[in-house]
């Protein structure tokens, strides 16, 4: 089974997905995810200690199951690590998304090394299950935009600070605004603190989508709009721009690349 691994600044996402026979990689579909911090310090032996344990959660033993791995990381350090653990506990090839690996999408992007792999692994998935042109939201530490072609080409996309850490920085720049879960208020017209901060945070992120949304397709027409990450499921509702929500898009996007850097894919 393929083992697909999503590090971000902020959190993993570790896929498991069922072997399968069709093109690029292409499986049944995934088995089981988990999501957990990410540590940049972890070592090799760690991660793989970390994976085994979360395996044994759903009656699984690793080292039996897994036949290879397919990676994107924001953290260097962590790709070195990943490499190590694959090499010694599991003997298994590893893909890892980075220059000379064969996406199959054509980055026309200034320099396309500075591409994060989460964000072609999304361009990726987003084009292969929805076509194009498509823009791709993926709520994330950072929340980043990717526009695709109708010809599935990576055309460029926009960066900005994430809901979360926003938020982080207004709670630790403003010192009466109390911390707040970030649920849904009870209207956008709220009548406390608390509800003030949510419907800021919930609706004031859904715009900033939806008019950046305005701007792309003002530039090159009518797109698929499709929203990932771990905070999509709260903002995507309150947003007149998204039309799909794909919560395993990243994990797809790397079992497609996979199956396209195996013999044959």
């Amino acid at each position: 089974m393929l083992v697909a691994i999503d590090i971000g600044n902020t959190q993993t996402v570790v896929g498991l997905f069922e072997p399968g026979d069709g093109p690029a990689g292409s499986g049944p579909g995934l088995l089981h995810s988990w999501r957990i911090s990410t540590v940049a310090s972890r070592t090799a032996d760690e991660l793989a200690m970390l994976l085994g344990q979360l395996f044994a959660l759903e009656d699984l033993e690793a080292k039996k199951v897994i036949s290879g791995f397919a990676v994107a990381s924001v953290v260097p350090r962590l790709r070195t690590a990943m490499r190590e653990m694959a090499n010694r506990w599991f003997g298994v090839p590893m893909v890892i998304v980075e220059p000379g690996i064969r996406t199959g999408m054509q980055i026309l992007y200034d320099n396309p090394k500075e591409v994060g792999a989460d964000r072609i692994a999304d361009a990726v998935a987003a084009y292969e299950q929805f076509g194009g042109p498509t823009i791709v939201i993926d709520f994330g530490t950072a929340t980043t935009f990717e526009v695709v072609s109708a010809k599935g080409e990576y055309l460029g996309g926009v960066i900005l600070p994430g809901v979360e850490i926003s938020l982080d920085a207004l709670f630790a720049k403003a010192a009466l605004l109390p911390r707040v879960e970030l649920v849904e208020p009870r209207s956008i017209l709220a009548k406390n603190t608390v509800e003030s901060v949510q419907a800021g945070a919930i609706y004031g992120f859904a715009a900033q989508v939806d008019g950046l949304c305005r701007r792309f397709q003002d530039e090159i027409g009518p797109c698929t709009v499709v929203a990932t990450g771990g905070l999509a499921g709260l903002i995507g509702p309150a947003s007149q721009a998204i039309d799909h929500h794909a919560p395993t898009l990243t994990l797809d996007g790397l079992r497609i690349i996979y199956g396209r850097n195996q013999a044959g894919g």
